[in-house]
C-alpha cells in the first residue's frame, strides 16, 4: 500500500493553457449577447464545454458552440499556451521511478494527446481518459476512477495533482489523495486538496510531505 501512482490533470496542471481559454470562452458569450462575468468564465476550468455550455446557455446547439469555439482558437493575439514550472521534469521523475501514470482531462483527446508530444511525455504517460471516455465529467469522480481501473490500482493509492475546483472535487469523491497546484486559484481557494504547491517545481516523487492531515 502507499502512494504508488500519479495521475495528472493537463490544463492548468502540467501546461498553462487557461487564460487562452477564458479568452476564447469570453469571445463566444459575447458573440451570443450571453451576460457573463469572471465567475461565469471560471467555471469553465477543469471542466468539460459542453457540460457548461448547456448550463450557460440552455437550448443552444452545442455542437455547433464547440464548432464556433474551434474556429477561434487559431485567431492572433491569443495568450500562448506555456509549460507549467517543473511540470516535465516532474512527469519524468515519476515516470522513471516505475510508477504507474495516467492523464485525466476534460479535455478532447486530440488535444490531451498534441500537448503531450509537445511536452515530450507522451510515451511517459501509461493511459489517457478524456472528455470522450466519461458520461460524467468532473467534479463527477468517473474519470479518475476509470484511469485507476485502467492501471489496476486502488483509488487509495491515486495521487492526483490538480489546478481546478472541480478536479480536486473529483478527486476527493474518487478516494485519493490531491495535490493542488496554485496555478490557476488562489491557495486559500484549494482549502479541500491535501497538499496546495505553486506549481511542480522541486516537487519530489514519492510525495509523503504535507499529507499527514486527516483525510475529510
Amino acid at each position: 500500500m502507499g502512494l504508488t501512482t500519479a495521475l495528472f490533470d493537463l490544463d492548468g496542471t502540467l501546461i498553462n493553457s487557461e487564460a487562452r481559454s477564458l479568452v476564447v470562452w469570453a469571445m463566444l458569450l459575447d458573440n451570443h449577447g450571453v451576460a457573463h462575468d469572471e465567475t461565469v468564465l471560471r467555471g469553465f476550468m477543469g471542466r468539460r464545454g459542453p457540460d457548461v455550455l448547456r448550463e450557460v446557455m440552455p437550448g443552444y446547439d452545442t455542437h455547433a458552440l464547440l464548432a464556433e469555439i474551434n474556429s477561434y482558437v487559431t485567431l492572433p493575439g491569443l495568450p500562448e499556451v506555456e509549460i507549467v514550472p517543473g511540470a516535465v521534469e516532474f512527469v519524468r521523475s515519476v515516470a522513471d521511478s516505475g510508477a504507474p501514470t495516467a492523464l485525466v482531462t476534460s479535455a478532447r483527446r486530440w488535444w490531451a494527446e498534441d500537448r503531450l508530444r509537445w511536452l515530450g511525455v507522451y510515451d511517459l504517460v501509461q493511459t489517457i481518459v478524456t472528455a470522450e471516455d466519461v458520461t460524467a465529467g468532473k467534479p463527477d469522480p468517473e474519470a479518475y476512477l476509470t484511469a485507476a481501473d485502467r492501471l489496476g490500482v486502488p483509488p487509495a493509492e491515486c495521487v492526483v495533482f490538480e489546478d481546478s475546483l472541480a478536479g480536486i472535487a473529483a478527486a476527493r469523491a474518487a478516494g485519493m489523495t490531491c495535490v493542488g497546484l496554485a496555478t490557476t486559484h488562489h491557495p486559500r481557494e484549494l482549502a479541500h486538496a491535501d497538499l496546495v504547491v505553486a506549481d511542480l517545481t522541486g516537487v519530489e516523487w514519492p510525495i509523503t510531505g504535507g499529507l499527514d492531515r486527516p483525510r475529510r
